[in-house]
């Protein structure tokens, strides 16, 4: 009576490079699943013929030693809003809608940028606000 248990080799499965194959179609499915969009309708655009962007009429500027500017003329606080109206009332004998464009500083205060917008709109221009 053989009571011996016999040597019997285990079957294994190598599976190093089964992670490198998973890695690489994973990044291939979401690559293709960006690529391809099934809700996408093509949609043909209008294109201008004009340029549409506002015409700067009156170019408002603040430093950052927080002085104002009209152009290229330094203005007082306390007259701010009467150049301001001035300008728009001068600028609208050219054009319906001026627009005043604030070209201000990053440290300047926005208080004044907002004063200067109010200042703006109660005289009937349009604003558009620049902060460098």
């Amino acid at each position: 009576m053989n009571i011996r248990k016999r040597l019997r080799s285990h079957p294994e499965l190598h599976t190093g490079a089964l992670n490198d194959i998973l890695f690489i179609l994973l990044l291939f499915f979401l690559i293709v699943s960006t690529l391809a969009n099934p809700n996408v309708i093509k949609v043909n655009n209008p294109s201008g013929k004009k340029d549409t962007k506002a015409k700067q009429n009156i170019v408002v500027s603040i430093d950052k030693e927080q002085r104002i500017y009209i152009g290229q003329k330094a203005v007082e606080l306390n007259m701010l809003d009467t150049l301001i109206k001035a300008e728009v009332l001068r600028a609208r004998l050219s054009v319906d809608t001026p627009s005043v464009v604030i070209n201000a500083d990053t440290i300047s205060y926005y208080g004044e940028v907002f004063r200067i917008m109010q200042a703006a709109k109660r005289a009937g221009a349009k604003v558009v606000a620049n902060v460098k």
